[in-house]
């Protein structure tokens, strides 16, 4: 059976006003910084051992003497944002990047890590802000929620279902995390959004794999604490043990939905001009092209700029490759995305005229270009 032609035919990134470096850390927590490698977050990311015993670590290895391990830069909510202000803009922004209105949307899927509010999630909120009439839905994949979100619009619109769906992901770490936690160093705020529509011929997805990781089920957990105030709040929790879970899990995934992906798609790894990684650690991108053996020119990291933003790294990271220029037209794109206690996913896409919101007005494309020139991030 042919189906028809369907991807993603414009896209949007929305970050928050708060821009963090490593000198607000080494000004404001001098001791913490001082004692790091007995805190949580150097914990987390170490090795047992001096020896690292899988590709994952020994990409990691120069990273473990920077206490912030790669992180170079944060967005972090400011008072009046939220998770559903920045899916907001983005949306908005991806709407009038393909010269559509309200009106021409027919579905909108929504995956924010975390909604707003406990027991719902954000779409129909943004629904209404946006002045949706259209379903809205709530989908969640955790860190692989951009390529299973996608792989869902298209089979709609493949479907004849719906005509134009419209994508928004986020990420708010920040709300889960004390400031004098050192985990907070790693994680941070953004958002994008992508409407998927028909394309030329030939374009759009061509194939995707799917699995669970239900074998990082224990890895990250939530608990509800309270504050100095006795106010309620939910805090993220993060073993020791979950970085050496993740690099013993990593490559096995990556190679079989990366594989599994160009399979379905009938083109060969040599055949895919750009790969887009969701990169949640400085040295995630360096990982994969080890494992599959790919060119690094071939890939982006937009973690310098970021830090971890979950779901919403792989939309970052695709649309500062298109900003750049490297991603044009009929190329062939592979996107991969991994979220614990969820799914790993991959997906292969002919890439199609594809309409860009306005460039975040933070520096970021030179920024990109200038961090590309270095392989090591010192502290």
């Amino acid at each position: 059976m042919v189906y028809p032609s369907v991807g993603i035919c414009s896209l949007a990134v929305s970050f928050p006003s708060v821009r963090r470096t490593k000198d607000y850390y080494k000004e404001k927590y001098p001791e913490i910084v001082a004692q790091v490698e007995q805190k949580s977050f150097a914990k987390m990311i170490s090795l047992d051992n001096c020896k690292p015993s899988n590709e994952f670590e020994l990409e990691m290895m120069p990273y473990l003497s920077d206490p912030f391990r790669g992180t170079v830069e944060q967005r972090i909510l400011a008072p009046g944002e939220s998770s559903l202000t920045l899916e907001y803009c983005a949306a908005k922004n991806a709407i009038e990047a393909a010269k559509l209105s309200a009106n021409d949307v027919d579905l909108l899927l929504v995956a924010s890590f975390l909604p707003e509010q406990v027991g719902f999630g954000n779409a129909a909120f943004l629904a209404r802000q946006l002045g949706l009439q259209c379903g809205a839905w709530n989908l969640d994949a955790s860190c692989a929620s951009t390529p299973i979100a996608l792989q869902t619009a298209c089979a709609l619109v493949q479907a004849g279902i719906h005509r134009n769906a419209l994508v928004a992901i986020s990420c708010t770490y920040s709300r889960f995390f004390d400031k004098d936690d050192t985990l907070s160093w790693f994680f941070s705020d953004g958002a994008g959004a992508f409407l998927v529509s028909s394309l030329k011929p030939n374009q759009g997805i061509l194939g995707t794999k799917t699995v669970n990781t239900s074998i990082l089920c224990d890895q990250f957990s939530f608990k509800l604490t309270e504050d100095e105030q006795g106010n309620q709040q939910f805090r993220m929790q993060v073993p020791k043990g979950t970085n050496k879970a993740i690099g013993e899990t990593a490559a096995d995934l990556l190679l079989t939905c990366c594989e599994g992906a160009i399979a379905a798609a009938g083109v060969t790894l040599e055949q895919i001009d750009f790969f887009i990684f969701n990169t949640p650690t400085a040295w995630f991108a360096s990982f994969c092209t080890r494992v599959l053996g790919i060119d690094p020119e071939r890939t982006i990291n937009v973690y310098p700029l970021y830090a971890n933003i979950g779901p919403a790294l792989t939309v970052a990271n695709l649309y500062h490759a298109a900003h750049l220029d490297k991603i044009r037209e009929n190329d062939l794109v592979l996107i991969y995305g991994f979220g614990a206690a969820s799914s790993a996913s991959a997906s292969v896409m002919r890439w199609g005229d594809v309409a860009l919101g306005s460039a975040p007005n933070n520096g970021s494309d030179s920024t990109m270009k200038n961090s590309e020139t270095r392989s090591i991030i010192s502290c």
